[in-house]
């Protein structure tokens, strides 16, 4: 079957692009900026790319008129600036418009629960799109998911860093809404099993697993779960508002993924009963096993998508490519180079950069980095990485965006998404002769740029240099 999947580089999407293709599907992939998908990582004819941007209509000339299913993937929650709620708006109409030209029979869309009466913005938009997705001549199947829990999803991660940052926890009275969380692996199996059941045509269907509980559980079962003994108070006190910044410096969400995270929270999501799991068979997998499903995973470096590698900001709204070329003119650079005995460990050493392995010399100074650049509402270094050994373009490692992770070239280039008055690059390459170059570029904006550069030179004197000749040891 001819199936077209949106949102490819989001985390629901990379999770279900390998099913499709393991199950003998032909896929065509929608993405904003081909350079942020690994097309490499599928060897199949069966596979193609094109540069889709549903926020412009007429990019979507680019789509096959022959597909006959097409998924929705596309939601805005995490943006840092603008209006998502009208931006969910402008793809889905837009979405729905095109896809009526083509012979799609059926869109399959995956929204959130709203069963309450009274819903946050995000489930109210994510209702809105449903209803714009609906009545159309194509048939379509919503399926209403709650919290995901799975390597890599914003749920679980949220939770574990909670979980093992806080061994006593004064939280926000909506740790006492329940909720219904479903494995991921039971989220793809849905999403898999209703292509082209024509039962499920023009319905909706909320989907959660077996276990209904309160945030203040899914907690106290994690700890459990990990061997941690934790401690929750909860307090009437704190407003959405505090309780966003909360979550804001806690845990690794942006401030504005906190803020509707924390207005989500306050609204019970669990399912109206219905009879999909027996009629596609799924076996639900309850809470508990999906967490130790989740670190079977991360353990075994086999995270496929992280929540964390979406694109949250307006900095590459227009494609990463204008930033892969890096600048020369009016720039400040910090070079630095060092011939290697063993240019293979030295590689793996720049792969397995960032995260918990750190930036080998003076990484409390780098975090210290991170905590200032979080005071100014910048991501600072909670992302961490997605896998321990690999990294692939598009990336979050730290406070930075992987722009070229090419291992044969033997090139990582990195883009600096913390707060600064200018722009920043760090590069590292090794070539045929096993010499490592180490370049820091810094773009300035204006006056205050250049004393930003200037005030931090001494620092980078210390870390630019024990990092290379970390990178470089025997």
């Amino acid at each position: 079957m001819k199936i077209l999947l949106t949102g490819v580089t989001g985390y629901i999407a990379q999770r279900l692009l390998p099913v499709l293709l393991d199950n003998g599907h032909e896929v065509i992939c929608c993405v904003r900026d081909k350079n942020r998908f690994n097309n490499g990582n599928y060897l199949t004819s069966k596979l193609s790319v094109i540069e889709v941007d549903f926020l412009k209509k007429e990019s979507l000339h680019l789509i096959p008129t022959e597909i006959e299913v097409a998924y929705y993937l596309i939601h805005s929650m995490s943006t840092q600036s603008g209006n998502f709620e009208n931006m969910e708006q402008i793809c889905a109409s837009n979405f729905r418009n095109f896809i009526e030209q083509t012979n799609a029979k059926q869109v399959i869309y995956l929204s959130g629960i709203s069963n309450a009466e009274e819903l946050s913005k995000h489930l109210s938009s994510r209702k809105n799109v449903e209803t714009i997705l609906s009545g159309a001549h194509f048939a379509l199947t919503t399926l209403r998911a709650g919290i995901i829990v799975g390597s890599g999803s914003a749920s679980f991660e949220i939770i574990r860093d909670l979980v093992e940052k806080l061994p006593f926890m004064i939280t926000p009275r909506w740790l006492k809404t329940k909720c219904q969380p479903i494995a991921i692996r039971n989220v793809v199996e849905f999403l898999i099993a209703v292509i082209g059941k024509t039962e499920t045509y023009n319905k909706s269907y909320d989907i959660g697993g077996p276990d209904v509980l309160i945030y203040k559980e899914m907690l106290l079962r994690f700890a459990k779960i990990r061997g941690l003994k934790r401690r929750i108070v909860i307090v009437p006190l704190m407003t959405p508002k505090i309780s966003s910044y909360w979550l804001y410096f806690v845990t690794a969400t942006s401030f504005a993924l906190a803020k509707n995270l924390v207005n989500s929270m306050k609204i019970e999501v669990t399912c109206r009963p219905n009879n999909l799991a027996s009629l596609l068979n799924i076996n639900l997998i309850d809470y508990d096993t999906s967490i130790k499903l989740a670190f079977d995973k991360i353990e075994q470096n086999q995270v496929l998508s992280s929540w964390k590698d979406a694109q949250t900001s307006d900095i590459f709204c227009n494609g990463i490519s204008k930033y892969i070329e890096v600048p020369v003119n009016g720039c400040f650079k910090d070079i630095r180079t060092i011939k290697v005995a063993n240019s293979k460990l030295s590689l793996e050493r720049i792969w397995a950069i960032g995260g918990k392995a750190g930036w080998y010399y003076g990484n409390w100074l780098w975090e210290l980095r991170g905590i200032i650049d979080q005071f100014f509402g910048g991501v600072g270094m909670r992302r961490g990485r997605r896998s321990e050994k690999e990294i692939l373009t598009g990336d979050a490692l730290d406070f930075w965006r992987v722009l070229i992770a090419n291992k044969k070239e033997k090139r990582l280039l990195l883009y600096a998404e913390m707060k600064l008055p200018g722009e920043a690059w760090l590069e590292f390459k090794i070539d045929e002769n096993n010499w490592i170059t180490q370049t820091a570029t810094f773009r300035p904006i204006g006056l205050f740029g250049r004393i930003y550069w200037f005030s931090v030179l001494p620092l980078h004197g210390l870390i630019f240099k024990g990092m290379i000749n970390k990178i470089a040891e025997k």
